[in-house]
């Protein structure tokens, strides 16, 4: 973390709460006197939950339940008002990206997570459309080469699938590794943006 310039937790935690919203209070407190609206709807990828606070989006997750995935939006944030919002306007934004991996995809984030998965989302939204890392070379950019694991956990707790490009992971010798809605998606995810590269 302090090779990371920071001097303290406080200080990144508050720059991140600045840029993706919600601090690690909020989470600890189960959600509490959070309002949270989601939509579920079809996507190319199977069932896309996309649920989100007044602040931003807190969850992006594929599934092929709708019930398992509205369970488990509920046992993230067990405090919090809940509610179904078809109308929920950042899910169109994603479904359209899925179609066209081309089109842009910025979006307001209210997440939560420890100093070093900040540091690990934060050097994976700077991993370019169509690149790869591996979860090693993650590791030793970020100034910790024996972090591999670490690197690959942060990745694993990742809330908000596409948004932060957790896919884009690889192991060292170029397998998929591991994916938290499916190696099948993430192969998925891959070769769409191949493909938007290719025709580019």
């Amino acid at each position: 973390m302090y090779e990371a310039g920071y001097s303290s937790p406080s200080r990144l935690y508050g720059r991140a709460a600045r840029r993706l919203g919600m601090t690690p209070a909020d989470y600890l407190r189960g959600g509490a006197g959070l309002q949270v609206s989601y939509s579920i709807q079809p996507s190319t990828l199977g069932l896309l939950l996309v649920a989100a606070t007044q602040k931003g989006v807190c969850a992006v997750r594929f599934g092929d339940s709708a019930r398992d995935l509205e369970q488990g939006l509920m046992a993230e944030y067990p405090r919090a008002r809940i509610q179904r919002d078809q109308s929920l306007p950042w899910t169109a934004n994603l479904l359209g990206w899925l179609e066209n991996t081309s089109a842009p995809l910025d979006l307001p984030l209210d997440i939560r997570g420890t100093v070093f998965q900040w540091r690990v989302w934060e050097y994976l939204l700077r991993i370019p459309l169509g690149q790869t890392r591996s979860y090693s070379q993650a590791a030793r950019d970020l100034g910790q080469p024996s972090a591999t694991r670490a690197v690959a956990g942060a990745c694993a707790a990742n809330p908000v699938a596409v948004l932060i490009p957790c896919h884009r992971m690889l192991r060292a010798d170029g397998a998929l590794g591991g994916y938290r809605w499916g190696l099948e998606r993430k192969q998925a995810l891959l070769e769409k943006e191949q493909r938007t590269i290719a025709s580019h």
